[in-house]
């Protein structure tokens, strides 16, 4: 395989310059993540007064020491709704890929350290993002539920939809996904169907709580009096009611119930044994991602300089150079494990998009994982461009990236703007995965350009009525269009918004990838026992 051989030099300004802007852009979103940390550790008192471990003690607990652990959409919902400074972003769940007992299992946590664990509009999609990623590379589900509810000042933002969880519960029990639920305090109204639909369900001694309506509502409702405990405590729901299976002393203990569970599980034993290639590390450092995007995205470079950097060995084939530049196309492999990659040099050309067509499809046939890296600003606009077939040829892009059967990983490094954002496979196209670099920028289009936009297009209605556009107006509302796009596009507002599964440093770059083809090969060869309902109690 050919080998890249890198151009940029490391020593000078400009490398300098947008390492420091990429290092300064990482602090930014690590910060928001450790405010987060932060506010949710005020509470531990509280939860040791009541004998309780803080969710993140919980789940430190309950995975593999040493084993890696990769969390999704640690900053959805920041700012957003009722988090009115960041420290309430993740959407009251926190969730990721880890092992537990040698299994790769999803874990969910609710956060009840931070507002009662009570789930917003963006911690509801959150959890049915997890659900589809559970699904998608066949992973045991285990949570460790404690929650307020629903936040009543969106009930109506989450209650409809809110019923799709548990519709989703219902079909991946069905699939032969396993699901266990340790129940470490309030699951109540809505939220106890989530572990009465687990197929394995722990609770603790005298901190569960599950009933469809509290004590409070039971007498407003029927005038009956019960305590917490005997409408839906820990001990009447293992030993009368019996939606539990397993009863445990405390939080520790609950948790090793769980790991105990997934330990007695078949799960590995019924994988094939899949080889491990023997691989080469990068020929450069990690280190140099840093400062290969330019932070002044006018300035042009060569993705390949980040492949150099990610890809085994340096090793890249390219694909059709000669006859589209720009749309970069080509193979290579990642940690032993081979893969097509589609990247940007520039936007998207009616040749380009041919191109990356038939490279996908060649990708299908082969059964090739293909990764997509955002730096576009769409694709090729003007007269020689559609009389070339821009759209045609677009449509045809957008055909392949959506019926591919392969995996799709999607890694936004630079800007994503317009329709080059759906034909690099973006949120809307259904990657298996997609993470950004802190430095991204996903938007229809650039902020100054639709101020430009929205400008022309007010004067030129004022001229078709015979009147003449105030200067003033048309300065603000160009200037307050630009900004509220700009405001809209930066790699926080993408996140918090769950555009994509998470920020990454750019140095764990390969490292991700590695860990998430391994993740997507061990789903195409593990087989599943489904049936038909589901695993129910009766």
């Amino acid at each position: 395989m050919p080998v890249i051989q890198s151009e940029i030099d490391v020593h000078d300004a400009a490398f300098a310059a947008n390492r420091d802007a990429m290092l300064a852009a990482v602090a930014s979103f690590r910060d928001v993540e450790q405010k987060v940390l932060d506010k949710a550790n005020e509470a531990k008192p509280k939860f040791e007064k009541r004998g309780q471990l803080l969710p993140r003690e919980r789940i430190n607990l309950l995975l593999d020491p040493g084993a890696p652990f990769l969390e999704l959409s640690s900053l959805a919902g920041y700012k957003l709704h009722d988090d009115k400074d960041g420290t309430q972003a993740g959407g009251g769940i926190i969730a990721g890929i880890g092992y537990i007992e040698g299994v790769r299992c999803m874990v969910l946590a609710n956060n009840s350290a931070i507002k009662g664990g009570t789930i917003s509009p963006t911690g509801l999609k959150k959890s049915l993002r997890m659900q589809q990623v559970a699904v998608e590379n066949k992973l045991p589900i285990v949570t460790l539920a404690e929650s307020g509810g629903a936040n009543l000042n969106y009930a109506a933002d989450i209650f409809v939809e809110g019923a799709r969880g548990f519709a989703n519960q219902a079909r991946i029990s069905a699939m032969g996904i396993p699901q266990v639920t340790v129940v470490h305090g309030s699951s109540t109204a809505g939220g106890a169907y989530q572990p009465g639909l687990s197929d394995y369900v722990v609770v603790v001694r005298g901190k569960a709580k599950m009933f469809l309506a509290g004590p409070p509502l039971l007498k407003a409702a029927t005038g009956e009096i019960a305590t917490d405990e005997e409408l839906g405590g820990a001990e009447m729901h293992a030993q009368v009611a019996g939606t539990a299976e397993y009863l445990a002393e405390n939080d520790a203990d609950g948790v090793r119930l769980a790991r105990n569970i997934m330990q007695m599980l078949p799960w590995n034993q019924q994988l094939p044994v899949r080889a491990k290639k023997a691989y080469r590390e990068p020929l450069y450092p990690a280190d140099e991602l840093l400062g290969i995007v330019p932070n002044d995205a006018k300035k042009p470079y060569d993705v390949r300089e980040i492949i150099a950097r990610i890809a085994d060995g340096s090793e890249f084939l390219d694909f059709k150079n000669e006859f589209d530049s720009q749309t970069v196309c080509g193979h290579l492999s990642i940690e032993g494990q081979p893969c097509g990659f589609i990247g940007n040099n520039g936007p998207i050309t009616p040749r380009g998009a041919a191109k990356a067509a038939q490279f996908i499809q060649l990708c299908d046939q082969s059964n090739t994982p293909i990764l997509f890296f955002h730096n576009t600003t769409g694709f090729m606009v003007g007269t020689e461009s559609e009389q070339n077939g821009v759209i045609k040829h677009g449509s045809k892009m957008l055909q392949a990236v959506a019926n591919a059967r392969v995996p799709k990983l999607t890694i936004v490094v630079g800007g994503s703007y317009g329709a080059g954002n759906y034909a690099m496979c973006g949120r809307g196209l259904d990657p298996r995965f997609i993470f950004a670099w802190p430095n991204s920028k996903t938007a229809v289009m650039g902020g100054a350009q639709a101020g430009k936009v929205l400008r022309i297009v007010t004067e030129d209605k004022h001229t078709k009525q015979g009147m003449t556009a105030d200067p003033k107006m048309l300065d603000m509302l160009e200037t307050v269009t630009a900004q509220k796009l700009d405001s809209q596009s930066t790699a926080l507002y993408g996140t918090a918004s769950l555009w994509d599964d998470g920020l990454i440093d750019p140095r764990d770059t390969r490292k991700l990838l590695g860990f998430l083809l391994d993740i997507c090969a061990e789903a195409e060869v593990r087989p599943l026992k489904s049936n038909t309902f589901g695993v129910a109690r009766l």
